[in-house]
């Protein structure tokens, strides 16, 4: 990939201002079981070993019309940072070209404010399908890491299951209680997103 290549190329952004407590958020996101309920982005997150220094590898799937994209992680999470914010930083890769991310980095940003968290990602990835089906799969991508973000939100401070709001209600873009991607800020202040991420992505195994 050449430099010219990376710098066309905008990592996705996403933030969302939840009002819950900020143990409440950290736990719906670290739990690979409850982070993989409002995620639409995977079906399952399976733990497989601990890493060295902290943090976890695992495995994930997403299962679409019969067909299963898998791939390999690694993350590891920050709870007393000194500023009063967490984070979470993450490595993955796909385990074959029917995924049209393959290898990436990203992190997760919590930031307390008063009675909310600000909850943040900022992630990019090498397409597997090429740069002129990235064009179309990153605006995708971003659209449904805003919904479900938004839909975590909603979990965080109804308490309701976010099973009740499968994908398909994204269509029904009139319901005030459905998650709405456009409740998300998905404009950085800066271009240089993944300038925000924490030490601990630098030192990450891959996958």
């Amino acid at each position: 990939m050449t430099g010219t290549t990376a710098r066309r190329r905008r990592p996705v952004f996403v933030s969302i201002r939840i009002h819950a407590p900020v143990d409440r958020v950290w736990e719906l996101t670290q739990e690979p079981a409850l982070h993989a309920r409002w995620d639409a982005r995977f079906s399952r997150i399976t733990p497989t070993e601990p890493l060295p220094g902290g943090g976890i590898r695992f495995v994930y799937e997403r299962r679409i019309s019969g067909a299963r994209l898998s791939g390999t992680g690694t993350t590891i999470g920050e709870r007393d940072r000194r500023d009063g914010t967490r984070t979470s930083a993450l490595r993955f890769d796909a385990d074959s070209r029917l995924s049209p991310l393959g290898r990436g980095r990203g992190y997760w940003r919590y930031r307390p404010d008063g009675d909310h968290v600000v909850f943040t990602t900022g992630y990019d990835y090498e397409p597997n399908w090429g740069r002129s089906a990235d064009l179309i799969v990153r605006p995708l991508i971003g659209w449904l890491t805003a919904w479900s973000f938004d839909r975590l939100r909603l979990w965080a401070e109804t308490g309701t299951p976010p099973e009740r709001w499968p994908l398909r209600c994204a269509l029904a873009m009139w319901r005030r209680d459905r998650p709405h991607a456009a409740r998300c800020d998905r404009r950085p202040s800066s271009r240089r997103i993944m300038d925000a991420a924490p030490r601990t992505l630098s030192g990450l195994v891959h996958p």
